[in-house]
């Protein structure tokens, strides 16, 4: 995993202590625990986690594209979502399925493109 730095370039000189934290211990330590869980299954648990709490900003959307980064297929990540719709709200699901459209667009048949 590469040396992630998003943190120090957003907030660096306003939040320095929260960017040594997101860039080093969540990025650098967490996630790199590769051999715990896999970063494909970790980009599950992280979309889950978003979804449920109704975050629907760029965050969700960089994690899906994350997980298509780590091997989910549109196909997946549709049926991720969709089980979850059950579980955290079919609202959540519709927000959700709106981001992952514009993430997978190109694997998306034409018509299925409306509304992107």
């Amino acid at each position: 995993m590469k040396k992630q730095t998003a943190g120090r370039d957003v907030l660096g000189s306003f939040a320095p202590k929260f960017a040594e934290l997101n860039d080093d211990v969540l990025l650098g330590q967490v996630w790199a625990q590769e051999d715990k869980l896999s970063l494909r299954d970790r980009s599950i648990i992280t979309i889950t986690a978003l979804m449920t709490k109704g975050i629907f900003d760029n965050s969700l959307k960089y994690h899906i594209s994350n997980a298509k980064n780590h091997g989910i297929s549109a196909e997946e990540m549709s049926e991720i979502i969709t089980h979850l719709a059950f579980y955290v709200g079919w609202p959540n699901a519709w927000a959700t399925f709106a981001l992952a459209k514009e993430v997978y667009v190109e694997e998306l048949p034409s018509e299925q493109l409306n509304g992107l």
